[in-house]
């Protein structure tokens, strides 16, 4: 019964019979084990959750995407809280060749690409309840161009090096071209696409400046992707990344002036850019921030490593985060 009365906000949105299948639905999925099946929540629901019943919901084109903000806004929301606008991608195994958008996905929990279904979801996370709230969901379903590219990208690879050298100098007919120009891979169309409906979704309700993704997409477009949609990235580069200091020399007295500066050596890191060292039993951190730049990106960016020494062993390792803002302080940046 408190299932039901929380659904209480969503009537406007769907109708009655379809808010008593969903309270049904809700209460299968909390005390039932194992892989979610229709089956299985048919034997779970009970009195009004017949087989039938479980066809007829989930043949119900229903606005996920506003029950979810629905919901979060009458039951979730704080206004003290600071939310962050989060993606990631969700890949669930899945055998079979008739399912919709059966594909092959890498998964980070094996490592490899496997047969299943991905998703992607956006999510708004609480800074002060560490908790997330999923707001869109929708399934990643690539076109035969995305599939061509990434078979044609495997097997260039997995090619041998060309032992052929570039003569030097530019290429004769070569332009300038902006880098802030570069257009969208499929990918990250499907994700503006979903971005900006959600945007559109709960403007003036509730303040988003920043957007935070994985060290997938820890790149320019990436970053012209969130700038679009007037949010902050928040992301990883590789932990090889090409990462240079504004040159601050004099000028040379002919041509452009100077831009990038000596180019970061993950092992030797400026001591100006130290902020903060802790050591923990026999392992030591070391916190640095500077406005670095890369190739690759249009602006400068706000960069923290966070860099770990083992004092026994001297073994090092480090991880370099990123943000557009060029004012967030490096221990929110790591937080978040």
């Amino acid at each position: 019964m408190d299932i039901l009365a929380l659904l209480q906000c969503l009537q406007p949105a769907v109708t009655r019979t379809t808010l008593r299948q969903f309270s049904r639905i809700a209460m299968a999925m909390l005390v039932m084990a194992g892989r979610v099946t229709m089956l299985g929540l048919s034997r779970w629901a009970g009195t009004g959750g017949s087989y039938r019943t479980m066809q007829r919901f989930f043949a119900t084109v229903m606005p996920w995407a506003t029950l979810f903000w629905v919901f979060f806004r009458h039951h979730v929301y704080r206004p003290e809280d600071v939310y962050l606008l989060v993606g990631d991608e969700v890949v669930v195994t899945k055998a079979g060749k008739i399912t919709h958008g059966l594909d092959r996905f890498f998964a980070s929990l094996y490592g490899k690409p496997v047969p299943g279904l991905a998703f992607f979801a956006l999510s708004l996370v609480s800074i002060q309840q560490r908790r997330s709230f999923p707001m869109r969901v929708e399934q990643v379903v690539r076109s035969d161009a995305e599939k061509a590219a990434s078979k044609a990208k495997a097997v260039a690879k997995q090619g041998q090096p060309s032992t052929a050298k570039r003569p030097r100098g530019r290429p004769k007919g070569s332009k300038n071209q902006p880098k802030a120009a570069t257009p969208l891979t499929p990918e990250l169309g499907r994700i503006t696409a979903m971005l900006d409906a959600l945007l559109h979704l709960i403007a003036g309700f509730l303040p988003l400046t920043s957007l935070v993704l994985d060290g997938h997409f820890g790149h320019s477009n990436a970053l012209h992707m969130a700038r679009q949609a007037h949010l902050h990235l928040i992301s990883k580069l590789r932990c090889d990344a090409a990462l240079y200091c504004p040159y601050t020399g004099p000028y040379a007295g002919r041509g452009p002036h100077r831009k990038y500066g000596h180019k970061i050596d993950y092992d030797h890191l400026p001591v100006q850019y130290l902020k903060e060292t802790t050591v923990e039993e026999h392992i030591q951190t070391r916190f640095y921030q500077a406005q670095l730049l890369h190739k690759e990106f249009q602006q400068p960016l706000n960069v923290v490593i966070i860099a770990k020494t083992n004092l026994r062993t001297q073994a090092r390792a480090h991880v370099v985060l990123f943000s557009s803002d060029l004012e967030l302080a490096y221990m929110p940046l790591v937080d978040y």
